[in-house]
């Protein structure tokens, strides 16, 4: 097994929330949050604050390098503990800044953390395109975007979360390719974010193929993972909605890592489990109350593609 991959990290960024609760003005399209009204809001801060707090000592313990900021929710950010939203990273010293469709989640977006890649890693530019926010233009990072950084393809689920002027926008940049595709639940509805419905890692990617409307598309997206050189692992509804497309592989110290929720280690089968582990090991973290917002662990780690300094 291969530590060094550009798909898999070995570093990640994680906000620690102290003022978490499930988002009301996400919740129109987020079919995968609960409101949360049985618990206090500050009974729900307290268990989304220990989940971070665990998860990111087990991600340290399996060698994966976890900066840590603290979100003491003076902005009013409930969903702060989602940073992938709105910052990426990529080889060659990039970062990306994204425009967010809810205006509460626009205040999550941190100089500070800016700085910190800059003073750790070798960071050449960063390319902000949360102005696109004044036009109604919305591209919500690698929640939007699941990225091939081998094959150099986003994948995106359409939704007013990936506009796609933005994308080409994104695409232009950074060199990737756009492949979008419509989505529909088992509601018929779209799926709000594509890190949801499917997660590339080196060697495999698991996606809901059932979610993808049109039945050609399907056989696309299917076509062009195992073009480049990826075992496919379908997952049918019930996984998607335990989350088990919201996974992200990482470069722990002892090789890869499927960084993924308890909930979704135990919605698959044995056979994806092994198809997984003969590249990754799992490593199931416990956030029932973060999953209750809409998002699970994928959603919770801003990946680090740069270079040490």
């Amino acid at each position: 097994m291969s530590t060094i991959s550009i798909q898999a990290p070995s570093a990640v960024v994680m906000i620690r929330p102290h003022c978490f609760h499930p988002n009301p003005e996400t919740a129109a399209d987020n079919t995968f949050q609960h409101t949360g009204r049985e618990r206090a809001h500050e009974a729900l801060a307290a268990g989304a604050r220990n989940e971070v707090t665990a998860a990111a000592a087990a991600l340290e313990q399996a060698g994966i390098r976890t900066h840590i900021f603290e979100d003491h929710g003076e902005h009013q950010t409930p969903d702060s503990v989602f940073p992938n939203n709105w910052l990426s990273t990529h080889a060659g010293g990039h970062i990306a800044l994204y425009p967010m469709h809810c205006a509460n989640r626009r205040r999550e977006r941190r100089a500070d953390i800016v700085e910190m890649l800059k003073a750790e890693y070798r960071v050449q530019d960063v390319i902000d395109y949360s102005g696109l926010e004044y036009d109604g233009v919305f591209l919500e990072g690698t929640g939007a975007m699941v990225l091939d950084h081998v094959a150099r393809v986003a994948y995106t689920a359409r939704s007013r979360r990936a506009d796609p002027v933005a994308l080409e926008r994104f695409c232009t940049h950074f060199n990737f390719e756009p492949m979008c595709f419509d989505t529909a639940d088992r509601s018929g509805r779209a799926v709000y974010h594509t890190n949801v419905m499917m997660s590339i890692a080196t060697e495999f990617a698991l996606v809901g193929l059932d979610l993808i409307s049109n039945a050609s598309r399907r056989a696309e997206v299917q076509r062009r993972l195992l073009e480049s050189g990826r075992t496919v692992i379908a997952l049918d509804h019930e996984q998607i909605e335990s989350f088990a497309g919201n996974a992200i592989e990482l470069t722990g110290s002892n090789g890869r890592v499927l960084a993924l929720s308890e909930r979704a280690t135990e919605s698959l089968r044995p056979q994806q489990r092994a198809q997984i582990e003969q590249s990754a090991r799992l490593l199931p973290l416990r956030v029932p109350t973060i999953e209750m917002a809409g998002g699970s662990v994928r959603c919770m780690l801003a990946g680090i593609h740069l270079a040490r300094r």
